[in-house]
Protein backbone atom coordinates (compact mmCIF):
# COMPACT_ATOMS: atom_id res chain seq x y z
CA UNK A 1 0.00 0.00 0.00
CA UNK A 2 2.85 2.39 0.78
CA UNK A 3 4.93 1.59 -2.28
CA UNK A 4 8.15 1.23 -0.28
CA UNK A 5 10.63 -1.58 0.34
CA UNK A 6 10.16 -3.77 3.40
CA UNK A 7 13.21 -2.29 5.10
CA UNK A 8 11.63 1.16 4.84
CA UNK A 9 8.80 -0.01 7.09
CA UNK A 10 11.27 -0.02 10.00
CA UNK A 11 11.38 3.77 9.93
CA UNK A 12 7.63 4.34 9.58
CA UNK A 13 5.76 5.30 12.73
CA UNK A 14 2.29 5.36 11.20
CA UNK A 15 0.29 5.35 7.97
CA UNK A 16 -2.46 7.60 6.79
CA UNK A 17 -6.09 6.56 7.09
CA UNK A 18 -6.56 5.96 3.38
CA UNK A 19 -3.63 3.50 3.24
CA UNK A 20 -4.83 1.79 6.41
CA UNK A 21 -8.29 1.34 4.91
CA UNK A 22 -6.86 -0.13 1.71
CA UNK A 23 -4.68 -2.47 3.74
CA UNK A 24 -7.67 -3.61 5.81
CA UNK A 25 -9.61 -4.32 2.62
CA UNK A 26 -6.77 -6.48 1.33
CA UNK A 27 -6.69 -8.40 4.60
CA UNK A 28 -10.39 -9.11 4.24
CA UNK A 29 -9.83 -10.46 0.73
CA UNK A 30 -6.94 -12.64 1.88
CA UNK A 31 -9.12 -14.00 4.68
CA UNK A 32 -11.55 -15.00 1.93
CA UNK A 33 -8.67 -16.99 0.37
CA UNK A 34 -7.93 -14.68 -2.53
CA UNK A 35 -4.31 -15.58 -3.42
CA UNK A 36 -1.73 -13.19 -2.05
CA UNK A 37 -0.22 -12.93 -5.53
CA UNK A 38 -3.52 -11.65 -6.89
CA UNK A 39 -3.61 -8.98 -4.21
CA UNK A 40 -0.06 -7.78 -4.85
CA UNK A 41 -0.18 -8.44 -8.60
CA UNK A 42 3.25 -10.08 -8.44
CA UNK A 43 4.71 -13.57 -8.16
CA UNK A 44 8.43 -14.21 -7.63
CA UNK A 45 9.87 -17.06 -9.70
CA UNK A 46 13.60 -17.81 -9.69
CA UNK A 47 15.27 -14.54 -10.73
CA UNK A 48 12.11 -12.90 -12.06
CA UNK A 49 9.07 -11.15 -10.69
CA UNK A 50 6.05 -11.91 -12.86
CA UNK A 51 2.78 -10.05 -13.19
CA UNK A 52 -0.18 -12.26 -12.26
CA UNK A 53 -3.85 -11.88 -11.46
CA UNK A 54 -7.29 -13.33 -12.20
CA UNK A 55 -7.25 -15.59 -15.24
CA UNK A 56 -3.74 -17.00 -14.94
CA UNK A 57 -2.19 -19.82 -12.91
CA UNK A 58 0.06 -18.54 -10.13
CA UNK A 59 3.54 -20.10 -10.56
CA UNK A 60 4.71 -22.31 -7.70
CA UNK A 61 8.21 -22.70 -6.23
CA UNK A 62 8.19 -26.42 -7.07
CA UNK A 63 8.33 -25.59 -10.77
CA UNK A 64 11.66 -23.84 -10.27
CA UNK A 65 13.33 -27.26 -10.03
CA UNK A 66 11.99 -28.20 -13.46
CA UNK A 67 13.62 -25.04 -14.81
CA UNK A 68 16.88 -25.95 -13.07
CA UNK A 69 16.84 -29.34 -14.80
CA UNK A 70 15.95 -27.74 -18.13
CA UNK A 71 18.86 -25.29 -17.97
CA UNK A 72 21.24 -28.18 -17.34
CA UNK A 73 20.04 -29.81 -20.58
CA UNK A 74 20.93 -26.65 -22.51
CA UNK A 75 24.46 -26.37 -21.20
CA UNK A 76 26.91 -25.96 -24.07
CA UNK A 77 24.21 -25.29 -26.68
CA UNK A 78 24.60 -21.72 -27.95
CA UNK A 79 21.15 -21.20 -29.45
CA UNK A 80 18.87 -24.01 -28.30
CA UNK A 81 15.32 -24.20 -29.62
CA UNK A 82 12.91 -24.46 -26.69
CA UNK A 83 9.12 -24.88 -26.53
CA UNK A 84 7.06 -24.34 -23.35
CA UNK A 85 3.64 -25.99 -23.71
CA UNK A 86 0.96 -24.47 -21.49
CA UNK A 87 2.97 -21.39 -20.57
CA UNK A 88 0.48 -19.56 -18.32
CA UNK A 89 2.24 -16.56 -16.79
CA UNK A 90 5.34 -17.43 -18.81
CA UNK A 91 7.32 -18.47 -15.72
CA UNK A 92 9.20 -21.35 -17.35
CA UNK A 93 9.68 -19.83 -20.80
CA UNK A 94 10.79 -16.43 -19.53
CA UNK A 95 13.13 -17.91 -16.92
CA UNK A 96 14.83 -20.03 -19.59
CA UNK A 97 15.21 -17.00 -21.86
CA UNK A 98 16.54 -14.93 -18.97
CA UNK A 99 19.05 -17.49 -17.73
CA UNK A 100 20.14 -18.79 -21.15
CA UNK A 101 20.35 -15.60 -23.25
CA UNK A 102 20.93 -17.52 -26.50
CA UNK A 103 17.79 -19.67 -26.20
CA UNK A 104 15.10 -19.27 -28.87
CA UNK A 105 11.98 -19.87 -26.80
CA UNK A 106 8.38 -20.30 -27.92
CA UNK A 107 5.61 -20.19 -25.31
CA UNK A 108 2.25 -21.80 -26.16
CA UNK A 109 -0.93 -21.11 -24.16
CA UNK A 110 -4.52 -21.93 -25.18
CA UNK A 111 -6.49 -20.01 -22.52
CA UNK A 112 -7.37 -16.61 -24.04
CA UNK A 113 -7.19 -14.89 -20.65
CA UNK A 114 -3.97 -16.54 -19.56
CA UNK A 115 -2.17 -15.83 -22.83
CA UNK A 116 -2.65 -12.10 -22.26
CA UNK A 117 -0.60 -12.47 -19.07
CA UNK A 118 2.00 -14.46 -21.02
CA UNK A 119 2.28 -11.66 -23.57
CA UNK A 120 2.38 -8.97 -20.88
CA UNK A 121 5.20 -10.65 -18.98
CA UNK A 122 7.09 -11.42 -22.21
CA UNK A 123 6.89 -7.74 -23.17
CA UNK A 124 8.18 -6.68 -19.75
CA UNK A 125 11.14 -9.05 -19.98
CA UNK A 126 11.96 -7.96 -23.54
CA UNK A 127 11.90 -4.33 -22.38
CA UNK A 128 14.32 -5.31 -19.60
CA UNK A 129 16.77 -6.63 -22.20
CA UNK A 130 16.02 -10.37 -22.36
CA UNK A 131 15.80 -12.09 -25.73
CA UNK A 132 12.22 -11.92 -26.95
CA UNK A 133 10.07 -15.00 -26.37
CA UNK A 134 7.58 -15.91 -29.10
CA UNK A 135 4.09 -16.24 -27.59
CA UNK A 136 1.44 -18.26 -29.44
CA UNK A 137 -2.20 -18.94 -28.68
CA UNK A 138 -2.66 -22.65 -29.25
CA UNK A 139 -3.57 -26.05 -27.83
CA UNK A 140 -0.59 -28.22 -26.87
CA UNK A 141 -2.44 -31.28 -28.21
CA UNK A 142 -3.17 -29.74 -31.65
CA UNK A 143 -1.57 -31.86 -34.43
CA UNK A 144 -0.99 -28.69 -36.46
CA UNK A 145 0.84 -26.84 -33.70
CA UNK A 146 4.33 -25.54 -34.62
CA UNK A 147 4.67 -27.80 -37.65
CA UNK A 148 7.55 -25.66 -38.86
CA UNK A 149 9.59 -26.84 -35.86
CA UNK A 150 9.04 -30.58 -36.34
CA UNK A 151 12.19 -32.53 -35.49
CA UNK A 152 14.25 -29.44 -34.63
CA UNK A 153 13.48 -28.66 -30.98
CA UNK A 154 16.17 -29.22 -28.35
CA UNK A 155 13.87 -29.02 -25.32
CA UNK A 156 10.14 -29.30 -24.68
CA UNK A 157 9.04 -28.42 -21.17
CA UNK A 158 5.58 -28.20 -19.64
CA UNK A 159 3.65 -27.64 -16.45
CA UNK A 160 0.36 -28.94 -17.89
CA UNK A 161 -3.07 -29.34 -16.26
CA UNK A 162 -2.65 -32.55 -14.24
CA UNK A 163 -5.07 -32.41 -11.31
CA UNK A 164 -7.47 -35.41 -11.45
CA UNK A 165 -11.09 -34.39 -11.87
CA UNK A 166 -12.83 -34.11 -8.51
CA UNK A 167 -9.64 -33.91 -6.46
CA UNK A 168 -9.80 -31.66 -3.40
CA UNK A 169 -7.65 -28.55 -3.76
CA UNK A 170 -7.27 -25.42 -1.59
CA UNK A 171 -9.76 -22.62 -2.12
CA UNK A 172 -7.04 -20.39 -3.53
CA UNK A 173 -6.66 -22.97 -6.30
CA UNK A 174 -10.28 -24.05 -6.78
CA UNK A 175 -11.71 -20.53 -6.76
CA UNK A 176 -8.97 -18.54 -8.45
CA UNK A 177 -6.69 -20.62 -10.67
CA UNK A 178 -8.18 -21.03 -14.18
CA UNK A 179 -9.81 -24.45 -14.76
CA UNK A 180 -7.91 -24.97 -18.01
CA UNK A 181 -4.68 -24.89 -16.02
CA UNK A 182 -5.83 -27.41 -13.42
CA UNK A 183 -8.04 -30.29 -14.46
CA UNK A 184 -6.61 -33.18 -16.44
CA UNK A 185 -9.38 -35.77 -16.62
CA UNK A 186 -10.13 -38.80 -14.40
CA UNK A 187 -6.47 -39.66 -13.77
CA UNK A 188 -5.12 -36.17 -14.42
CA UNK A 189 -3.19 -37.29 -17.51
CA UNK A 190 -5.64 -36.68 -20.36
CA UNK A 191 -3.87 -33.53 -21.59
CA UNK A 192 -0.45 -35.10 -21.04
CA UNK A 193 -1.28 -37.91 -23.47
CA UNK A 194 -1.76 -35.38 -26.25
CA UNK A 195 1.27 -33.40 -25.07
CA UNK A 196 3.48 -36.47 -25.52
CA UNK A 197 2.43 -36.82 -29.15
CA UNK A 198 3.26 -33.17 -29.79
CA UNK A 199 6.60 -33.40 -27.98
CA UNK A 200 7.62 -36.52 -29.91
CA UNK A 201 6.90 -34.70 -33.17
CA UNK A 202 8.74 -31.51 -32.22
CA UNK A 203 11.87 -32.90 -30.61
CA UNK A 204 15.01 -33.80 -32.51
CA UNK A 205 16.54 -37.20 -31.72
CA UNK A 206 18.14 -36.84 -28.31
CA UNK A 207 16.08 -33.74 -27.50
CA UNK A 208 14.95 -33.43 -23.89
CA UNK A 209 11.44 -33.48 -22.42
CA UNK A 210 10.41 -32.34 -18.93
CA UNK A 211 6.85 -32.50 -17.55
CA UNK A 212 5.65 -31.49 -14.08
CA UNK A 213 3.03 -33.73 -12.44
CA UNK A 214 1.03 -34.31 -9.26
CA UNK A 215 2.46 -36.15 -6.25
CA UNK A 216 0.50 -39.32 -7.00
CA UNK A 217 1.65 -39.51 -10.64
CA UNK A 218 5.30 -40.33 -9.98
CA UNK A 219 4.85 -43.83 -11.36
CA UNK A 220 1.95 -43.34 -13.77
CA UNK A 221 3.50 -40.56 -15.83
CA UNK A 222 6.90 -42.24 -16.40
CA UNK A 223 5.02 -45.41 -17.39
CA UNK A 224 2.92 -43.40 -19.84
CA UNK A 225 6.03 -41.84 -21.38
CA UNK A 226 7.73 -45.23 -21.75
CA UNK A 227 4.58 -46.69 -23.26
CA UNK A 228 4.66 -44.34 -26.23
CA UNK A 229 7.84 -45.94 -27.55
CA UNK A 230 9.08 -42.49 -28.56
CA UNK A 231 11.35 -41.76 -25.60
CA UNK A 232 14.37 -43.15 -23.77
CA UNK A 233 16.12 -42.32 -20.48
CA UNK A 234 12.78 -41.86 -18.72
CA UNK A 235 13.22 -40.76 -15.10
CA UNK A 236 11.23 -39.14 -12.33
CA UNK A 237 12.48 -36.45 -9.96
CA UNK A 238 11.41 -35.40 -6.45
CA UNK A 239 10.80 -31.87 -5.23
CA UNK A 240 12.63 -30.35 -2.26
CA UNK A 241 10.51 -32.23 0.27
CA UNK A 242 10.88 -35.56 -1.51
CA UNK A 243 7.54 -35.74 -3.31
CA UNK A 244 7.49 -36.97 -6.94
CA UNK A 245 7.33 -33.78 -9.00
CA UNK A 246 8.46 -34.05 -12.64
CA UNK A 247 9.28 -36.63 -15.30
CA UNK A 248 12.06 -36.29 -17.85
CA UNK A 249 13.03 -38.22 -20.99
CA UNK A 250 14.90 -37.98 -24.29
CA UNK A 251 13.52 -38.38 -27.79
CA UNK A 252 14.66 -41.70 -29.18
CA UNK A 253 16.11 -42.00 -32.67
CA UNK A 254 13.44 -41.85 -35.37
CA UNK A 255 12.78 -44.81 -37.66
Amino acid sequence: MLGVARTALLTRDDVDDAAADRFAALLDQRAERVPLQHLTGRAPFRHLELAVGPGVFVPRPETEQLVEWALAQLTGVDEPVVVDLGAGSGAIALSLAHEHPGARVTAVERDPQAVEWTRHNAALRAAAGDRAVTVLTGDMTDPALLRDLDGTVDLVVSNPPYVPDGARVPREVADHDPPLALWGGPDGLDVVRGLLTTAARLLRPGGALGIEHADQQGSALPALVRGTGDFTDVADHPDLVGRPRFTTARRSARD
